[in-house]
C-alpha cells in the first residue's frame, strides 16, 4: 500500500494512500504552542494576583516575594483579587480546551467511497462531533480568501454544489500564504476542479 506524508506546517499534513487514491489533511485543534504559552502565563498570574488580594484581606503574606500585606484590602486588594479570579477563569477555559482538543480533526478526500468529509472536534455535548460530508461529483471548485491588515485572514474552502463553501483551514493562527496556496493547488489537483480567488 503506497502511503506518503508530507509536512505543510507545524503539526499540519497530508497523507496519500491506497494508490493516491485518499488525499488526507490533520488539523491542528487548540494544542498549539501559542494556547499552552497564554494557560500557562495566565494561570501563573491569575495566582499571584489572587493571593496578593488575599494577602491584603487575611493581613498574613502568601506570596513568596514582594509584600502584598501593605495593600489597602478597599480598593487595592479587592482589585487585583478580582483580576487574578478572572485570569484564573480565563486559564481554565484555555486548559478545557486544550485537554478537549477543540476545533482538531481532518478533511479527508476519498476517491474510493467518492466523498469528501470535513470533521473536527467540538465542545461537549450533542454535537461534539462536528462533520461535513459530500460527493466528490458536487465539487465545483477549491476556494481561498485572503485578507490582510490588522485582523490577516487566510482561509481554504471547498465549495460544494447546493451546499455554499465548508472551510477546510483551522481556526485561531492564520496559516502562511504560501501553505494555503499548497494545500489548495494539490487539493484542486487531486480533485480534478479548478481554484478560485487567487
Amino acid at each position: 500500500m503506497f502511503c506518503s506524508q508530507h509536512i505543510y506546517s507545524e503539526n499540519m499534513t497530508t497523507q496519500s494512500s491506497g494508490g493516491n487514491s485518499v488525499l488526507r489533511y490533520d488539523v491542528l485543534g487548540s494544542r498549539r504552542f501559542s494556547n499552552y504559552w497564554w494557560a500557562t502565563v495566565t494561570t501563573i498570574a491569575g495566582s499571584g494576583f489572587l493571593l496578593a488580594g488575599l494577602s491584603s484581606f487575611l493581613q498574613t503574606n502568601l506570596l513568596p516575594m514582594g509584600n502584598p500585606v501593605e495593600l489597602i484590602f478597599i480598593p487595592q486588594g479587592i482589585a487585583i483579587g478580582f483580576y487574578g479570579a478572572a485570569a484564573l477563569l480565563i486559564s481554565a477555559y484555555l486548559w478545557v480546551a486544550i485537554a478537549l482538543n477543540i476545533g482538531s480533526g481532518y478533511n479527508e478526500f476519498n476517491k474510493e467511497t467518492g466523498m469528501v468529509r470535513v470533521f473536527r472536534w467540538g465542545y461537549p455535548g450533542k454535537n461534539r462531533r462536528v462533520e461535513a460530508t459530500s460527493r466528490l461529483s458536487d465539487v465545483q471548485a477549491i476556494r481561498i480568501n485572503i485578507r490582510g491588515g490588522l485582523s490577516p485572514k487566510r482561509t481554504l474552502y471547498v465549495k460544494v454544489k447546493g451546499r455554499g463553501d465548508i472551510p477546510l483551514t483551522r481556526i485561531g493562527q492564520p496559516l502562511p500564504i504560501s501553505v494555503i496556496e499548497g494545500q489548495a493547488a494539490e487539493i484542486a489537483r487531486f480533485l480534478e476542479v479548478p481554484m478560485e480567488g487567487l
